[in-house]
């Protein structure tokens, strides 16, 4: 099994990199958010996940630890495929999708493709005692919803990722109730990192 690759992106298409090391490219499937970090010829490291069936070897590439386990989760439900783990994992960063699971909105999962309403459901029982962390990235997620939304939105506008965006916002004092205020403390947060 392959568990980590690293090399030199020779191609990027829709789904998948071709990632070559020393004599040999790999086609990998990655989520967009990767994609549109992929340029030809930068160099890319890659935790995997083998796929394997009579018929099929792919592996599916993930920046993160964290991403290649929520992955492997999500397949031990019954009727996620690799395809359609990708699609989920598509949608948002981790942690809103783990809140979404932790909330039960099977709204959330129902707008990917080849996700109806029962898998949705059964995605959610399936996997809410799983993810240990997801109640309090539940509440955390939504604090910072309540509380920052328009500082938010004016740093999502300045192109920062909701992930970079959430975490500068927690470090805002709770007592700082100007939206001006919060947004000069978060670019402020955001230059150190």
């Amino acid at each position: 099994m392959i568990g980590y690759i690293s090399g030199t992106v020779k191609a990027v298409r829709k789904n998948y990199i071709i990632l070559a090391t020393d004599f040999v490219g790999y086609k990998v499937f990655v989520i967009p958010q990767l994609l549109l970090n992929s340029q030809s010829n930068s160099k890319v490291s890659l935790y995997t996940h083998t796929y394997v069936r009579e018929d099929q070897l792919s592996l599916y590439g993930f920046s993160t630890l964290p991403e290649l386990d929520f992955f492997e989760l999500l397949l031990t439900v019954s009727g996620v495929g690799p395809k359609v783990a990708m699609s989920i994992m598509s949608i948002g960063d981790l942690d809103m999708i783990k809140s979404g699971i932790a909330g039960g909105d099977a709204a959330v999962f129902t707008k990917v493709s080849g996700v109806g309403r029962k898998t949705a459901e059964r995605l959610i029982v399936e996997l809410k005692e799983k993810i240990s962390d997801a109640a309090a990235v539940s509440q955390e997620f939504k604090e910072i919803s309540q509380t920052h939304a328009d500082a938010m939105d004016v740093l999502l506008a300045l192109g920062y990722s909701r992930a970079e965006a959430r975490k500068a916002l927690s470090e805002v004092p709770k007592d700082v109730t100007d939206s001006e205020e919060k947004i000069r403390l978060a670019l402020r947060a955001l230059a150190k990192q």
